[in-house]
């Protein structure tokens, strides 16, 4: 009589890079975790399910997941899942995003400099015919 299901509740769980989790009844920073784990980051795990497009050969919702990156002075939230990251992997993700960042800007400034360069030529035929006209 009496059972108690409490010890159930939600908790923190940790998921570490070699496949281990590990479970936390209270709330705690990411530094702490992060102090534990050295050489590693917290991320938080969002999972979202999205419907296939009409055309893709899938028959049901796909499942995404992506991860963020948390701040030391954030605080892991009961009920959620958390992964470590290692410094490496962070590294190489953002360097990637710099590259592509860095890509789509020289685009961009590719196609700024062929429109300056129309408008440049466009000005000295505009002051050669102005020039003649005065000859």
């Amino acid at each position: 009589m009496g059972n108690c299901q409490a010890a159930d509740t939600a908790g923190i769980m940790i998921q570490h890079t070699n496949g281990k989790e590990k479970k936390l009844s209270y709330p705690v920073s990411a530094s702490y975790v992060m102090k534990m784990n050295p050489g590693h980051y917290v991320s938080l795990l969002i999972s979202t399910t999205a419907l296939p497009a009409a055309s893709s050969g899938h028959g049901g919702p796909l499942r995404v997941t992506r991860i963020k990156l948390l701040r030391p002075t954030e605080t892991l939230v009961l009920g959620h899942v958390y992964r470590l990251i290692t410094t490496k992997e962070v590294m190489k993700g953002l360097m990637a995003k710099k590259c592509s960042k860095l890509k789509r800007e020289g685009k961009v400034l590719e196609d700024n400099l062929e429109m300056m360069k129309a408008i440049s030529s466009t000005k000295l035929d505009n002051e050669d015919q102005v020039t003649n006209m005065w000859l």
